[in-house]
């Protein structure tokens, strides 16, 4: 596989070369979410929930995958810094193999137990309820698949390799596109068409990953299994995993609180989250560029550009997330008004957007950090940030709603993103940059 020295070139264009191929894969990305959301959207506030409810859940299989994810970016970022090539290929192979196995578990784990899990929202909705199943359901094949494709994806990026990964993104989302008006409507499969049309998307990214890139995604039984390097992924990963899984499960808590004020919320605020989602759109394409500029610069030990990189990615994002904020609190009824026409959720998703509005410039914050902490094998920082300030969301929602009732929720998403932020920025001027004056 082509290797792009991240550690050699001017610093702002080299991120921008990273990031941009990353932000063109979120964008695509959140173009699919509004056409689905869109179309979802039309069979009624009903289905716009029982997505919204299953997506919890399969937001805890997103979790569990950076365990890999996190470990085998981390390890292959830094070998490739010390051009040690052969070292960074016994690592993909230990990260396939713990894949496979979080893959099928968690797929199985979805379909033993995905009623008692839809159950746990206590949603009282009969309808909603049974749509939500069906659609988790058939998103346990699919997250197999998504599994593989998240990690080429980053396997790719720790190679300065985002382009491949974009131009197999854009296949997955137009193959997605296309599907779902024939499903759900043509078809009339409704909520499952939605699902169905995700799993065909990622199964045909999976092949064509598997294809284009026989020789570097294949196991390679030369090089065998490493257990040690399957241990030093796990021991990466596990802090971010931790703390990513906490998050959902803390997520799935709030919406069985959210339940409480009926269908509509549940509704409200994933449609929320779908625009929320224009932030993470490009201020995660810098979290990626962070993570593998980071990591082969502190693999060849070029701490101040690490530096400068971290600051620049800062700027523009900051600039950035100032806009959203603008834009969240004064001009969100005619984004949410793109997915749905109901009153009641839209009051509700109105509410929740310039609620969360105040807190994007902190949450950038937190998530340029957290490349950076990943990029030089910390993952273990923002984990504990994460679960710190995250725990917090259900004592706060539970005391704001007595008061402010739905949106107290909100207010306590917004505070504990705030907390994030400022903590992810104190920690790096005083432990990373300061004390061990690396960057």
């Amino acid at each position: 596989m082509k290797k792009i020295d991240l550690t050699q070139g001017k610093v702002i264009s080299v991120l921008m070369a990273l990031a941009l191929p990353i932000m063109g894969t979120s964008f695509l990305q959140f173009a699919y979410n509004i056409i689905d959301m869109i179309w979802v959207g039309g069979l009624g506030s009903n289905a716009v929930a029982s997505v919204g409810s299953a997506s919890f859940f399969v937001s805890l299989g997103y979790s569990v995958n950076s365990l890999v994810v996190i470990g085998v970016g981390i390890k292959v970022s830094h070998s490739l810094g010390k051009k040690e090539e052969n070292e960074s290929k016994r690592y993909i192979n230990a990260g396939l193999f713990i894949n496979v196995i979080l893959g099928l578990l968690f797929a199985l784990a979805l379909i033993l137990f995905g009623k008692a899990f839809i159950g746990f929202l206590n949603i009282d909705n009969l309808v909603v309820e049974k749509d939500a199943y069906s659609y988790l359901v058939l998103s346990a094949p699919t997250l197999f698949f998504t599994f593989f494709n998240l990690l080429y994806a980053r396997i790719l990026g720790s190679y300065g390799n985002t382009k491949e990964a974009l131009k197999i993104s854009v296949l997955g989302i137009i193959i997605n596109i296309v599907l779902d008006p024939i499903l759900i409507y043509i078809f009339k499969l409704g909520v499952s068409g939605a699902a169905l049309g995700s799993l065909v998307a990622n199964l045909v990214m999976f092949l064509v990953y598997r294809m284009r890139f026989k020789g570097s995604f294949n196991y390679n039984k030369k090089i065998g299994l490493d257990y040690k390097k399957v241990n030093e992924i796990i021991k990466l990963g596990t802090p971010m995993a931790f703390q990513r899984i906490l998050f959902t499960l803390i997520n799935i808590i709030l919406a069985r609180i959210i339940a409480r004020f009926g269908s509509d919320a549940i509704a409200a605020q994933k449609i929320g989250l779908q625009i929320e989602s224009l932030g993470y759109m490009v201020i995660g394409g810098f979290q990626g560029a962070i993570a593998s500029f980071t990591g082969q610069n502190f693999g060849g030990k070029k701490f101040e550009r690490i530096k400068e990189g971290y600051n620049a990615a800062l700027k523009i994002g900051i600039i950035y997330s100032s806009i959203l904020t603008v834009v969240f609190i004064f001009f969100n009824v005619p984004l949410i008004k793109i997915f749905i026409r109901d009153d009641a959720t839209i009051i509700i998703a109105s509410a929740y957007l310039q609620v969360i509005g105040f807190s994007q410039i902190f949450s950038t914050i937190e998530v340029i950090s957290n490349g950076l902490f990943t990029g030089i094998g910390k993952p273990n920082i923002p984990a504990t940030i994460s679960v710190v300030f995250t725990a917090l969301r259900i004592p706060m929602a539970l005391l704001f709603t007595i008061f402010l009732g739905l949106n107290g929720i909100w207010l306590s998403i917004a505070l504990s993103s705030m907390f994030k932020g400022i903590a992810a920025y104190l920690i790096y001027i005083v432990k990373v940059r300061k004390e061990n004056k690396k960057c």
